[in-house]
């Protein structure tokens, strides 16, 4: 019986997720003839071509590609293993600060890696507006916290960009209406961008609703009485980005920043480490506690 190797499988992994031999060996940090010589011992005991070398492209072939399911589970699998097993000497208590827009749908992917891999940490979500989670950091009540800004601040570390839309009911037509009838929390981070490209576009608005309830503003929005803006990504079922063409300014993108608080800490760091490679690579193809528990248990 034959028996598969978790480090191969892991560059393997990285080949096929990263789209080549180059970007994998500097994921991994390893050398490039390290990960090579990975692939083909791992092609040999499988007695299989994985890799399709023929176009510009690396792609995978057909028994790559049914590997590639397994070799998910069974390195994830490990990773469990191994965290439940040598890290229970971890245990304590974090607290992450997450804008409500954009919890989904990264954050539930997070916390369930993080878990498995620290079973005895207990990671607390907070979500609020960035403008508050800022203030929380700054008194020492989170750990790490994700923000949606123009720009990151002094510590801030940028994880993704995403563009920034108008959003309106379903076929509403509030758009329209001059002034522009709008809806946002009092500290929404996003409430001074909109309102200053409206005045630089000469577009007249008023304030619909003043609230600190997100629930008002979405019920405001979705019964087509005003006009908000989320991240594209973020926008909820009952509503939908508004294309009216020039009608509106270009609100351009945002950034997603990750601030880490207080002392060096090893678990705040493996938390850190897991969100990052979640929003660079996808909640599917991230190994669980991979990079840090090395770190950690070395």
């Amino acid at each position: 019986m034959r028996n598969l190797d978790i480090t191969t499988l892991r560059s393997f992994m990285a080949v096929a997720d990263q789209g080549g031999v180059t970007r994998a060996a500097g994921y991994l940090n390893l050398t490039q003839s390290a990960v090579s010589m990975q692939l083909k011992r791992l092609e040999e005991s499988l007695d299989a071509a994985l890799i399709d070398r023929t176009g510009r492209k690396v792609s995978l072939t057909g028994e790559g590609e049914l590997l590639l399911t397994y070799a998910r589970r069974m390195v994830a699998l490990n990773d469990e293993v191994v965290g439940r097993l040598m890290e229970t000497s971890y245990e304590g208590e974090l607290v992450l600060g997450v804008p409500h827009d954009i919890v989904y749908p990264q954050i539930p992917q997070v916390l369930k890696r993080f878990n498995a891999a620290y079973p005895r940490v207990k990671v607390h979500l907070k979500s609020s507006s960035t403008v508050k989670l800022h203030e929380a950091m700054a008194r020492g009540e989170a750990d790490i916290i994700l923000t949606t800004e123009s720009h990151a601040k002094p510590g801030g570390q940028l994880l993704t960009e995403m563009p920034l839309r108008w959003t309106g009911a379903l076929d509403g037509q509030a758009w329209r209406w001059r002034p522009l009838r709008l809806a946002f929390c009092a500290f929404c981070i996003f409430r001074p961008i909109v309102l200053d490209k409206l005045d630089a576009a000469g577009i007249d608005w008023e304030m619909a609703v003043e609230s600190d309830d997100d629930r008002a503003i979405e019920a405001m929005i979705s019964s087509d009485l005003a006009v908000g803006a989320l991240l594209e990504t973020s926008i909820p079922p009952h509503q939908e980005a508004i294309n009216c063409g020039n009608a509106l300014p270009d609100l351009g993108v945002q950034q997603v920043n990750i601030y880490k608080g207080g002392a060096q800490n090893d678990m705040r760091d493996a938390l850190a480490d897991v969100i990052g490679q979640v929003y660079r690579h996808g909640p599917a193809s991230v190994p669980v506690g991979a990079s840090h528990l090395a770190a950690v248990s070395g």
